[in-house]
């Protein structure tokens, strides 16, 4: 691999101890990978939050690179095990104590501590053909296939290495031959809410890591694009994908291919909805509805307070965002409403990476795809995912007079 003499005296130690094992580890990945030279990135987002998902080893190692390891991109984080700010959702006192401290070592780095799977909806935006290095996988999707911006699926070292060297191999997604398209996905009939969560988890598992290509018979909002993305990438390790008329690389996602060469799939109704329900693992009625996965955007949030205003919930609502969106969703009284119906919306953590299963639940009620695949297998709870409306449907006890 290539080095710059600048990037020389990275590896060589001449900026310090953090900077050369950060080199060290990117060098390495690019080697793994046959990458021919380092290239810039503009910005991080890291993985390796949660104390659930880390541990000890993971809050050692990050207090220890903490001593003299500074990023030098705007960099963001993943969502933490916990709210950072209220005590009254049940977590321990230890494992909350210890979540804080590896948010302290993230700060002492100067990372944004906003942890949220949706940074780009709270200012780590890049623009199209950036190169970043971003580490959650919904995240991944969405930011090489909404945004066009260009990122492997990198591990929380990986990108946190990244950071601080403001620099990533070149290799894989950062390649533009590796962004075309290896199956195209006609789905039949027009979807809406939940089916492109059920949708991205069928692909998923049919294309691994591959790039599909949807062909939608109706244009699909921002906050679709995220389900899919999420979903996309839980079953399979899928990290970029297109959509006819509406992602930016669309035009480029299949010219200079045989069109014939690639694998074809076609969803019917019937797929869309086999696949929902196989996502449920239970047919009681759930005692939490978390929705926010990936964190919910001031839309999503809106369309909530819009459903819960006036009514009252007789089981507990957690609604999952970053503390920058629920900020705007106070200002705008949408908190309030939820809040008045018995709902909580909360900050920094989600259902995935929150230990939900000590606080005796038995069913998660999800709008997501992603959640219903990683919550049996992560908190060893039963799932059940459906629309929005009808999770709250089966929910409301009452209307308040």
């Amino acid at each position: 691999m290539y080095l710059t003499p600048e990037e020389e005296k990275m590896e060589a130690g001449e900026y310090g101890a953090a900077v050369q094992k950060s080199m060290e580890i990117i060098i390495a990945l690019g080697e793994i990978y046959s990458a021919e030279r380092l290239v810039n990135i503009t910005s991080a987002q890291i993985a390796g939050v949660s104390y659930k998902t880390i541990g000890d080893a993971g809050l050692e190692f990050l207090e220890d690179m903490s001593k003299d390891a500074r990023v030098i991109v705007p960099s963001t984080l993943n969502p933490a095990g916990v709210d950072l700010d209220r005590r009254d959702l049940g977590f321990s006192k230890e494992f909350t104590e210890r979540q804080l401290k590896i948010i302290e070592a993230y700060r002492k780095m100067d990372i944004t501590t906003t942890c949220t799977c949706t940074p780009y909806l709270v200012g780590n935006v890049p623009v199209k053909g950036d190169h970043v290095a971003w580490s959650e996988s919904s995240a991944v999707a969405y930011v090489n296939s909404v945004i066009g911006a260009k990122t492997n699926r990198e591990g929380g070292p990986g990108a946190l290495s990244a950071a601080i060297c403001g620099k990533t191999a070149e290799y894989g997604f950062h390649l533009d031959e590796n962004r075309k398209a290896n199956l195209i996905v006609e789905v039949e009939d027009e979807i809406k809410g939940a089916d492109y969560g059920a949708i991205g988890y069928l692909v998923g598992k049919a294309v691994g890591d591959g790039v599909p290509y949807f062909k939608f018979k109706n244009r699909s909002s921002i906050d679709d694009l995220k389900s899919l993305g999420a979903a996309l990438a839980s079953s399979g390790a899928v990290a970029l994908y297109h959509v006819e008329h509406l992602t930016p690389e669309y035009k480029e996602a299949l010219p200079g291919l045989d069109i014939s060469d690639l694998e074809q799939i076609s969803i019917s109704r019937a797929d869309i909805n086999e696949t929902r329900e196989k996502l449920s693992t239970s047919s009681k009625k759930p005692d939490l509805i978390c929705l926010g996965c990936p964190h919910s955007s001031i839309e999503e949030i809106k369309q909530i307070a819009e459903k819960l205003a006036g009514k009252l919930l007789k089981n507990q609502l957690w609604v999952c965002t970053s503390i920058s969106v629920k900020a705007a969703a106070d200002r705008m009284g949408y908190t309030e409403i939820i809040e008045k119906a018995g709902g909580k919306l909360v900050c920094d953590t989600c259902m995935v990476v929150a230990p939900i299963e000590e606080l005796g639940f038995e069913v998660i009620g999800v709008d997501s795809a992603k959640a219903a695949n990683y919550v049996p297998s992560m908190c060893r709870l039963d799932v059940v995912f459906d629309d929005l409306e009808n999770l709250l449907k089966s929910s409301i006890l009452e209307r308040k007079s």
